[in-house]
């Protein structure tokens, strides 16, 4: 009797994953715009399509994973696999993220000559409007579903404002600690949670990413191998940085372009901007630094060795990382003081996403469309133009968000 019930929960609970799979598979080939507009993308696509999570546990992992060295939305996904499905799930899904990104970015390390910053800039001319529009409707949504205290509004604010004007990677993790704090002090309105369950703090995936680091560093010291020394350039960049790939991209140049001169400085602006234009993770740009890198051992299997290095160092700390955490969260989560601070981290969490709007829609070049005929004397700026119709197809929830940015790509490659 039971043995049919259980059969019929594994084909349930595998379907189930299969589907989750595909799903990351369609965000891995359509989330453009980085960590910011990835999240927007897994509001809709992972919360209010699928549900495979509340809006209040995506934005607690998304705090989480922004408290920690390492690439957000990767960590996000990787952490929502592990909840869904465990250790071979978060595996999978690691992999199904990242592989599209880093296989483009493979590509074009090994056919540089076939790219250039014109055709880059105008393959994503649109996309980078639609994508503030995706962080913008994130922004809204966030804000709809987490704040409903003064406190909370206060906190919203009090963070846009301070990111908005202090753009250092040490200020995103302060933020967030600072409104957990602030709200942590208010713990008493919470119900005591009977019968918690004891934290228990499993440290291999802690001991295997310092292990790793610390064993990377000497055999790259000793060694003198260039693809163990890649290995250990990218595994400690990836353990330390905070921030996203914004934050990572300045301290690759200075380590790759203007000290080791593994490449030059268009070489690294072009990959730049090509991954930028790419959906995924933007850490995958390591890749194509590694294949770049090993250009001097010749041919193209030294180069795919070096993308591969470049790819697994820059991910696999911040796997380790989330690994380690995402095991003893909900433990931890059980305790009225760190359930009181989700209040503060949630509500510091959606004025860091208004926040990025802002300063994601300020670089944007000014333009402005030209209307035909009697009307040829007006002139309608464009690139709000496109971030308020992105704000609404999503608010109308009619329109799939890779039709907005295949449509937003195709407008790219034809206007010139």
């Amino acid at each position: 009797m039971l043995a049919p019930l259980r059969r019929a929960g594994r084909r349930m609970r595998r379907t189930r994953n299969f589907v989750f799979l595909k799903d990351v598979a369609a965000l891995a080939c359509t989330a453009f715009g980085g960590p910011q507009a990835h999240l927007a993308m897994m509001f809709r696509q992972l919360v209010n399509k699928r549900q495979y999570l509340t809006a209040a546990e995506l934005l607690e992992i998304q705090a989480l994973c922004a408290l920690l060295p390492g690439p957000t939305s990767t960590q996000i996904m990787t952490a929502i696999g592990f909840r869904l499905g465990g250790p071979n799930l978060a595996y999978l899904t690691l992999l199904v993220w990242c592989l599209p990104s880093v296989v483009l970015m493979t590509l074009a390390g090994l056919l540089l000559t076939r790219f250039d910053t014109a055709f880059t800039a105008h393959l994503v001319q649109f996309v980078q409007p639609v994508a503030v529009g995706f962080v913008a409707f994130s922004a809204y949504r966030i804000a709809e579903k987490v704040i409903h205290t003064k406190t909370s509004v206060a906190l919203l604010v009090a963070a846009a404002m301070v990111a908005y004007f202090f753009q250092l990677p040490g200020v995103l993790p302060l933020l967030l600690l600072a409104g957990g704090v602030v709200t942590a002090l208010r713990y008493r309105k919470h119900a005591i949670v009977p019968d918690k369950k004891p934290i228990r703090v499993e440290w291999a995936n802690g001991a295997l990413w310092l292990g790793i680091f610390l064993l990377a560093a000497a055999l790259g010291h000793y060694t003198q191998l260039l693809p163990v020394r890649l290995f250990e350039n990218f595994y400690r960049n990836g353990s330390l940085v905070f921030g996203g790939g914004q934050v990572l991209a300045p301290l690759l140049f200075a380590e790759f372009v203007e000290y080791k001169h593994y490449l030059t400085g268009p070489e690294f602006l072009s990959g730049l901007g090509l991954v930028q234009a790419l959906p995924g993770p933007n850490f995958s740009f390591a890749s194509y630094i590694g294949a770049l890198a090993m250009r001097p051992l010749g041919g193209t299997g030294p180069q795919l060795l070096g993308a591969a290095v470049g790819a697994v160092g820059i991910f696999l700390p911040g796997t380790f990382l989330i690994f380690f955490v995402i095991r003893f969260w909900d433990s931890l989560r059980q305790y009225r003081v760190v359930k009181a601070s989700l209040e503060g981290v949630n509500a510091v969490s959606a004025g860091l996403v208004c926040a990025a709007a802002l300063l994601l829609y300020h670089p944007l070049p000014d333009r402005l469309l030209p209307l035909p005929g009697a009307l040829a004397h007006w002139h309608l700026p464009l690139n709000p133009l496109l971030v308020g119709t992105t704000f609404l197809l999503l608010l109308w929830e009619r329109v799939p968000s890779v039709a907005i940015v295949v449509v937003a790509l195709l407008a790219g490659m034809l206007v010139r």
